[in-house]
């Protein structure tokens, strides 16, 4: 029996557009592609991130286009099969083989397998592969049309999208550009075997004890082959080996196994699982797989003291707070992300301090890079099936193409220790209630959902859980994002999208403690992006006449609606700012996101109170990357450029943090009174700790506070002295009214004081606030009533190694943004609180003797 050959067809390809007489075949740029790809590589269209182009490629997305190369027939023994496996095809494909109809294709999230060994040319001439694409656009309206009876309406893009399997992000979204994509965006490989293994997958089972673990391995077999040996590994060294009759799965125990754990918590080994498909003592295929032994549940119980349940991760019996962010595409156009991109920004996920990333629904099911560099890196992930935002239809054939879907990227998926939950669709059940369809929660009965006007519960509450229960079982299904059960907006159960700060009722986000939900799976503030990022996609970069935040190329660049107003709103609430210069604009635009979030961490964080009070037990920031270069909520741009609130967020995540809040209290002297209150501003001073086992403590807490117009010191105390921090909770450590040395005909001094806390090591002297475990800076709100200091003496030098940025002022500084004109140079922290008295050090990377940093802050305009 001959080895299994797999010969990729990823040569010779070349395009057209369809139907269009003067129209030649052209190379494609490369494989896999898309149409724009091409289209640009050959300079026959512009490049839609710029400046407003994507308005000039609209066409593109209603054209059909031909692909197609040669390619030679391999050797085939009379009892072999060769099979043409398509990874994936955007969307609506028609492939031809030498004149004969093969597939067609109506899914781009399926991959294809065809048997074309009839096919192939038995001589020594080319086999010609010609792939025509349809308008996905044009298709989906036709289909809209069918189905009249259908209730269509979605939020981003239009009716269209709901009728195609396809990314939905493609027909636009509040963040992104309408690019409606086609072309082969998966490999495309030529498989000969007379067997082969067609897939391999296992089931893995921690004892609660950790001490050890079995894992099951199972493989599927085509063909005549007799034997499959299973191979276990750790870092190249033998673990276990077994050989069984082809179709058994074995069982392995693994006595006292390395275990997989989130970033932060443990190490991340990979063991690696091989199977052998043997013949006669002949190796003929083999399939290896990466695996992480872990025990991942959610946990929803009961809570002490309040209404609900719990919805928290654990992992090898470690409760983990899932600070972390939601993830979009990082390309319109996916086929050039690479493995490299992948792995930075999932590297940008897990030096930030997160610990897990929301794969979202209106996306792809990522490339297996992606979900590699979370094994890798120990970053969790919540995997939505692709449903976003809509009401989608649910006619026989369109389900059935939806179990496919699902069951063939859960069986590509199921490995990857990294996935710890899937989820049915993003806000889908949102737009049901919006809308008043018929959803009837206590209806069991699945065929009649088909019949109302959300026919897609079918789809979330019957396929997809079908599929996961049959493929994935030990990873938890979960029917939407948000989802509780009854009404999705309910804080006490489930996750919620925490979106009354933006959206909504456009709450201030200081009061993001009263929006609390069991686990916030959305929140967000915009941002613009970095001023390289504006100056690359303005057509004449830095002297582009539209470079000033109001221009329409600038708008052009933020799909959100009412952004301008929305901005404006958040800004003129909170601080003092002008439009101009455009760099000082940026840049109060990335404080004011960078205080958002950080807030609301901070204050969810807190509610992470140890075993049976936790509160909130996660929050994931919309979003962390985007698909082109915009302003939008996400906290990293386009060209994996952090915003000042990735940083806001790294400092609110680390592993051990001191928060405070500041609250006024008024209290009438009778029932009558508007002059005899007491009023009294009180700091409330607590710990968290993400450890999972050590006491972070003893620790010292010490406050200080500084008139905010003078610069000058106005208390300092110790507040707790040897503090215990137990693990894996928040700790409240005291409570206190702001100390108030000034008083004037203006009010109270609290007005017009920064109050700073600092954990400090209990074996070091309490003055010395110079190392602190964690370090908060709170100061009066809104930034905009402060009559700020102007620093004379605000310097950031580099230490004598380069290796870090001494930062230090005589009066407090709000919000000290760093800068460089050399990208390369890396700063490790920014968008710090600068007080009198201290010396903050930032890491730098790639700094030279001759490095120039610059300095942006907070400033009365």
């Amino acid at each position: 029996m001959a080895p299994r050959t797999v010969v990729p067809i990823d040569k010779n390809w070349e395009f057209k557009q369809a139907g269009k007489e003067d129209s030649n075949f052209l190379p494609v740029a490369q494989f896999p592609t898309n149409v724009h790809l091409d289209l640009l590589a050959n300079k026959l269209i512009p490049d839609p991130f710029i400046g407003k182009n994507e308005l000039e490629v609209q066409w593109v997305g209603e054209a059909a286009w031909i692909y197609r190369t040669t390619f030679a027939s391999p050797a085939v023994g009379s009892t072999a099969k060769a099979v043409l496996a398509f990874d994936g095809l955007d969307t609506f494909a028609t492939v031809v083989l030498n004149g004969k109809t093969i597939l067609e294709s109506e899914n781009m999230f399926i991959p294809e397998r065809v048997d074309v060994t009839a096919d192939l040319k038995k001589d020594d001439t080319e086999n010609e592969l010609v792939i025509t694409f349809d308008s996905a656009y044009l298709r989906g309206w036709k289909l809209v049309e069918k189905y009249p009876d259908h209730k269509w309406s979605c939020w981003n893009g239009d009716n269209s999208r709901l009728a195609v399997r396809k990314s939905q992000y493609h027909w636009g979204w509040d963040w992104g550009p309408a690019l409606l994509t086609c072309g082969p965006w998966r490999p495309i490989n030529l498989d000969v075997y007379e067997s082969r293994l067609s897939d391999l997958w296992f089931d893995i089972d921690v004892t609660d004890s950790l001490k050890s673990a079995t894992v099951t391995t199972h493989a599927s077999v085509e063909g005549e082959a007799s034997k499959v040996r299973f191979d276990i590994s750790l870092n190249g060294t033998s673990v276990a080996s077994q050989t069984v009759d082809a179709g058994s799965s074995v069982t392995f125990a693994i006595p006292n196994p390395e275990l997989w754990y989130p970033v932060g918590y443990g190490k991340q080994p990979l063991y690696t699982i091989t199977a052998t498909l043997q013949e006669d003592s002949q190796d003929v295929d083999g399939v290896s797989k990466k695996v992480g032994l872990r025990k991942a549940e959610l946990i929803q119980r009961p809570l002490t003291g309040e209404p609900g349940k719990s919805f928290f991760f654990q992992v090898n019996g470690i409760p983990i707070f899932c600070g972390g962010s939601d993830w979009i595409p990082a390309d319109n156009f996916v086929p050039r992300i690479t493995r490299e991109r992948y792995y930075d920004w999932v590297k940008l996920v897990a030096d930030g301090n997160q610990v897990m990333i929301r794969v979202w629904g209106g996306g792809i099911y990522e490339e297996q890079a992606f979900y590699d560099a979370c094994d890798e890196f120990g970053i969790l992930v919540w995997q939505d099936f692709m449903f976003g935002c809509g009401n989608y239809p649910g006619w026989p054939e369109l389900l059935a193409s939806i179990k496919r879907e699902a069951e063939e990227n859960v069986k590509l998926l199921r490995h990857h220790p990294s996935i710890v939950i899937w989820a049915g669709n993003n806000e889908d059940y949102q737009v049901a209630e919006s809308l008043k369809l018929t959803w009837d929660k206590e209806s069991t009965d699945s065929e009649s959902w088909l019949k109302t006007d959300f026919p897609a519960r079918y789809i979330y509450e019957k396929i997809l859980p079908d599929a996961c229960r049959e493929l994935c079982p030990a990873v938890y299904y979960h029917p939407g994002s948000p989802w509780g059960g009854v009404d999705t907006r309910d804080p006490t159960i489930g996750d919620i999208h925490q979106w009354n700060v933006w959206h909504g009722s456009q709450e201030k986000y200081q009061n993001f403690d009263k929006l609390v939900g069991r686990f916030v799976s959305e929140f967000g503030m915009e941002a613009f992006p970095s001023v390289r990022t504006i100056d690359a996609f303005l057509p004449l970069g830095r002297d582009d006449p539209d470079r000033y935040p109001q221009s329409s190329t600038v708008d052009f660049h933020n799909k959100a609606d009412g952004h301008e107003r929305r901005i404006a709103l958040y800004l003129v609430e909170n601080m003092r700012y002008a439009p101009d210069p455009l760099e000082q604009f940026v840049y109060c635009t990335q404080l004011m996101q960078g205080e958002c979030l950080a807030s609301a961490y901070r204050l969810w964080r807190r509610q992470w109170k140890g075993p049976g009070r936790e509160y909130c037990a996660g929050a994931l920031v919309w979003q962390i990357n985007d698909c082109w270069p915009v302003t939008s909520w996400a906290i990293c741009d386009y060209y994996l450029r952090p915003k000042l609130a990735y940083f806001t967020v790294r400092r609110e995540l680390a592993p051990v943090t001191v928060g405070i809040a500041r609250r006024e209290h008024r209290k009438p002297r009778d029932n009558y009174t508007r002059v005899n209150i007491d009023v009294s501003v009180r700091v409330e001073v607590w710990a968290s700790s993400l450890l999972p086992t050590a006491d972070a403590g003893p620790v010292d807490c010490v406050v200080r506070t500084w008139d905010v117009e003078t610069g000058r010191e106005t208390h300092v105390a110790t507040v707790a002295r040897r503090l215990s921090l137990p693990p894996n909770r928040s700790t409240e450590i005291a409570e206190f009214d702001v100390p108030e040395p000034l008083r004037d005909s203006d009010g109270i001094g609290a007005a017009r004081t920064v109050v700073a806390a600092y954990l400090i090591p209990s074996t070091t002297d309490s003055d010395d606030v110079a190392q602190p475990l964690a370090r908060y800076v709170n100061w009066p709100e809104p930034l905009k009533y402060l009559h700020l200091a102007r620093p004379t003496q605000l310097r950031a030098e580099l230490s004598a190694d380069r290796a870090a940025a001494l930062v230090s002022a005589e009066v407090p500084v709000k919000g000290v943004a760093l800068e460089c004109e050399d990208e390369s140079v890396v700063f490790e922290d920014n968008l710090i609180d600068i007080v009198p008295g201290e010396t903050v050090r930032v890491g730098v990377r790639g700094a030279r003797e001759d490095t120039v940093i610059t300095m942006r802050y907070l400033t009365m305009v």
